[in-house]
């Protein structure tokens, strides 16, 4: 491995990098490094890398395929990799998965410690080696945290599989690791760690965060990690999701289990929950969010702007916003049209939208059929679609990714079939 260009390299710095073929060819990204403890307490081997795809599949490269570590880029010695997806060995760990938060004994002081970082190096072998290891005691009385040491992992009494899968863990360092990916590479990542290491995470996750990784998770997963919080912190978490995505999770369960959450949840929270509830999963009633845009026919258009420019809405939720008579909330007074984002950003600020309404395009109705919808977006060229109901009130919104969810093979987010792999 004579082409790698460091020495030393931090597990946590790998996170996200970019990984490239021999000719500059993309193949993924970095989503953690696997290790192989050992028994008689001398430096981890690091066995390879689990790169995540564009397909979101994670697969193993072993350490061996490497060719350069640069601080931007990893860059492999083939483009040719197993597609297989990754699955951890019973003596295997994920090192920024399981071995960060780990507690470890300083020998010199026998303090307790707390993982940070671990630094892999080349050896003379061309093995990689979890040679060096960030840690910070605990010191007083009060478990005040202390500096973080850089220490050789034989100055260590590191865990090994028995400790890690027993031992409790707080989640801090991977939380950090975690902050800057998005929730639906935090899902992916979750969905590979051991049953009790995913709920350490969970548990350290604050509920708008831990909601929004909830709905990037496979429907087994969701309904796993709902069981496994406390009762209140549940009904917490299902309040902070998307109305449709929380009703969703809540038809999975029994129906003593889901009226328990329901009740539990505050009433202007569950209600539209409620309402997606009373229809089929796969119509569109069932399919829709019930808090789309919606502004009255005589708001500005600077007001509509403001309202599409919210970061929490996505970006297919902001391509139109609806004119509806009061009340604004859903369902909403009479429905009187839609306006495209495209078109508020032509006029000026000033302008009214009631003059700027598309009445032309029908609207969808809770009672049409998943195909039917399918059929209404791809006539219309839409990412967005209103439904109304019998009485003209608007009662909700399909985004485009809501139909591609209910399109795609059950499991899709987490099967390796993806993408015709």
């Amino acid at each position: 491995m004579t082409g790698v260009a460091t020495t030393r390299v931090f597990a946590a710095q790998l996170v996200g990098l970019p990984v490239f073929g021999p000719d500059g060819e993309s193949i993924g990204k970095i989503g953690d490094l696997v290790a192989g403890l050992r028994a008689d307490g001398a430096p981890p081997r690091v066995l390879g890398l689990v790169v995540e795809l564009a397909t979101r599949r994670r697969i193993f490269v072993p350490m061996l395929r490497v060719a350069a570590i640069e601080p931007q880029a990893v860059t492999l010695a083939t483009g040719l990799v197993n597609m297989r997806h990754f699955t951890k060995r019973p003596h295997e760990v994920l090192v920024i998965g399981q071995l960060l938060d780990a507690r470890v004994t300083v020998i010199e002081s026998g303090r307790s410690a707390v993982v940070v970082d671990t630094a892999m190096e080349p050896t003379r072998t061309r093995d990689w080696v979890l040679g060096r290891i960030a840690v910070r005691e605990r010191t007083g009385r009060l478990g005040r945290r202390g500096p973080v040491e850089v220490l050789d992992w034989s100055e260590v009494r590191a865990p090994g599989i028995t400790e890690l899968v027993g031992q409790p863990q707080d989640a801090h360092r991977l939380l950090a690791v975690f902050e800057s990916m998005r929730a639906a590479d935090v899902a992916k990542a979750m969905q590979e760690l051991p049953a009790k290491r995913r709920y350490e995470v969970a548990d350290a996750l604050d509920d708008e965060r831990l909601a929004d990784v909830i709905e990037e998770l496979s429907e087994t997963a969701q309904t796993d990690l709902l069981r496994h919080l406390d009762e209140e912190r549940a009904a917490d978490v299902l309040e902070a999701m998307d109305p449709d995505d929380a009703a969703d999770l809540l038809a999975e369960l029994s129906e003593p289990d889901k009226n328990r959450f329901l009740e539990l949840m505050a009433p202007e929270e569950s209600a539209p929950v409620k309402r997606l509830l009373e229809y089929s999963h796969d119509s569109a009633g069932g399919l829709m969010t019930p808090e789309p845009i919606v502004v009255a026919p005589d708001s500005p258009v600077a007001e509509a702007l403001a309202r599409v420019r919210n970061p929490d809405i996505t970006p297919a939720l902001a391509s139109m916003v609806f004119v509806c008579r009061a009340p604004s909330a859903t369902p909403t007074g009479r429905y009187l049209g839609l306006v495209h984002t495209q078109r508020l950003l032509r006029e000026p600020p000033s302008d009214l939208v009631a003059g700027l309404v598309d009445r032309d395009l029908t609207a969808l109705r809770p009672a049409d059929t998943l195909l039917e919808v399918t059929r209404f977006f791809a006539t219309y060229n839409l990412v967005c679609a209103p439904v109304v109901d019998d009485g003209e009130h608007l009662v909700g919104a399909i985004t485009v990714d809501d139909v591609l969810d209910h399109l795609l093979p059950e499991g899709w987010r987490h099967s390796e079939g993806v993408m015709g792999a």
